[in-house]
């Protein structure tokens, strides 16, 4: 089952927003060449927000220590981190984004 988090226009290319699906939080994030992913929000090295942090080319990077996620794979590319974070499948329909909660791991 796929949920509708937003409009792909609610996301500009290089940003992340954060949704929450049930008690998940999820960073939904428009890479620099403008597809659509969906990670895990929770840094695994220390509890941080994600979707505050960076985005460059297809990888996020936490605000807080500078560890970089594939948003392909959810891997680390970068320490401190090195446990993946969980991603979603995504689809876009007329113009929004629906995320399938349930996790994958790389």
């Amino acid at each position: 089952m796929t949920v509708k988090v937003c409009a792909v226009d609610d996301i500009s290319v290089g940003t992340a927003v954060r949704v929450v699906i049930g008690d998940t939080p999820i960073a939904v994030v428009r890479d620099s060449a403008g597809d659509i992913h969906a990670i895990g929000d929770t840094c695994t090295h220390g509890d941080i927000s994600l979707s505050e942090g960076f985005v460059e080319d297809d990888t996020l990077e936490c605000w807080a220590h500078g560890s970089q996620f594939s948003l392909k794979t959810g891997k680390p590319i970068t320490l401190p981190a090195y446990e993946p974070v969980p991603v979603f499948a995504v689809s876009i329909v007329d113009g929004d984004v629906y995320i399938d909660p349930t996790p994958t791991f790389p």
